[in-house]
């Protein structure tokens, strides 16, 4: 049951509902207990000289992300997940990908990868020199066999739903699960632009429907999810909406204040999300179709 009173706290309480930390995230983690999230998701700074992220040589980004992560470790409790959502590091046009470059550090403490999830959109830079990035990674990993794993609550619909078994003993039956479909291991969601209903002044906030696929496939009502690099508190309001607690830390006191703003709006029900259910693209059927200027 979904207590009266949303009680935040900057620093962890076990009694709050949500935390949310105004500094740097490793002070905050310190603070924590060993097992206490049930689920760490987050996407870090990639390391491209954002306003919000201090370009730094890629070995000394890589060692930074090290300790976080192996604190992030510490706090995750044994039948948890970590989900590390990163793009790619570019270096005089050449692209990194950052969760193939980070894996040795999971691998060394002793985490396993579940799925590597391909985070699909339509909308990004354009390149003229490599074709445009239009998509990123969710890197998932568990600390043991023995994990949180709900599949029926993210089902999707099925293709076919209709489809039935032609022969053998279960001729007629339907031969898809009636729940709905596993979505995969790509899923096409839009990212956050100026015209989503999301949008905040973080330039770089990813959408409340990727985090709720998580949050509710990978934990229990009423569990920890954590982000060590909260921005402006989209997982926390993912897991405050889904009935869950949220804790995190933001080092830039305009998103932390934003990600409290957007935190309460979720516990009251009111912040404007993209709905799980809503199609990318529905034709209106009033499209034209360009003329090719290649044609003859």
């Amino acid at each position: 049951m979904k207590p009266t009173v949303l009680r935040l706290a900057s620093d962890f309480e076990p009694d709050a509902e949500a935390v949310l930390h105004r500094g740097d995230c490793l002070e905050f983690l310190a603070g924590l207990p060993n097992g206490l999230a049930r689920l760490v998701v987050t996407s870090p700074p990639y390391n491209i000289g954002k306003r919000y992220d201090r370009r730094v040589k890629l070995d000394d980004y890589l060692a930074g992300q090290a300790r976080v992560i192996k604190e992030c470790v510490r706090v995750l409790a044994e039948d948890g997940s970590l989900c590390w959502q990163v793009g790619n590091f570019v270096d005089d046009n050449e692209i990194i990908p950052l969760d193939t470059a980070l894996w040795p550090t999971f691998h060394n403490l002793g985490l396993k990868m579940r799925n590597r999830i391909v985070w699909h959109f339509e909308h990004g830079l354009h390149c003229s020199r490599r074709f445009s990035g239009r998509y990123e990674t969710i890197a998932w990993f568990t600390k043991s066999d023995r994990y949180v794993f709900n599949l029926d609550a993210v089902r999707v619909p099925q293709k076919y739903p209709g489809k039935k078994y032609f022969k053998g003993p279960r001729t007629g039956q339907y031969s898809c699960n009636p729940l709905g479909k596993n979505p995969g291991d790509l899923w096409i969601i839009p990212n956050v632009k100026h015209n989503h209903v999301e949008k905040t002044i973080h330039p770089c906030q990813f959408p409340v429907e990727l985090v709720e696929r998580l949050v509710l496939s990978m934990t229990h009502r009423g569990d920890w999810v954590l982000d060590p690099y909260m921005g402006v508190g989209t997982a926390l309001a993912a897991a405050i909406r889904q009935g869950r607690r949220g804790m995190g830390a933001e080092i830039l006191p305009k998103y932390a204040q934003v990600a409290r703003d957007r935190v309460v709006a979720a516990w009251s029900g009111i912040l404007r999300t993209r709905p799980m259910d809503r199609p990318v693209y529905k034709p209106s059927g009033r499209e034209q179709v360009s003329r090719n200027p290649f044609a003859r």
